[in-house]
């Protein structure tokens, strides 16, 4: 049998790596998440985000990247923005 891993979730939604991208969400949802790590530092082995980009996104393909930004803001923690992406993608996806 393939060794086969579950797919990473936070508080029950799907998340995706590329590089220094994070996206939170399902492609499926009107709202998406987009994390930017835009600056990062060495913590003994490790390197830590230490500025993150986060981007309430509508999911519309038709609509140009520009325009799909429904909120922003920058974090100084991967943790915060993680915390910040979740509260505004389920506000968002409740229609408040």
């Amino acid at each position: 049998m393939a060794n086969q891993t579950a797919p990473l979730t936070y508080k029950g939604r799907p998340l995706r790596r590329k590089d220094s991208l994070i996206y939170y969400g399902s492609m499926a949802e009107k709202y998406i998440i987009m994390l930017q790590i835009l600056d990062s530092r060495k913590n003994q082995d490790l390197d830590v985000a230490s500025k993150v980009s986060v981007q309430l996104q509508l999911t519309d393909p038709d609509l140009k990247s520009r325009d799909r930004v429904v909120k922003k803001t920058e974090k100084e923690s991967l943790y915060a923005a993680m915390d910040v992406a979740s509260v505004w993608l389920e506000r968002a996806l409740a229609g408040k």
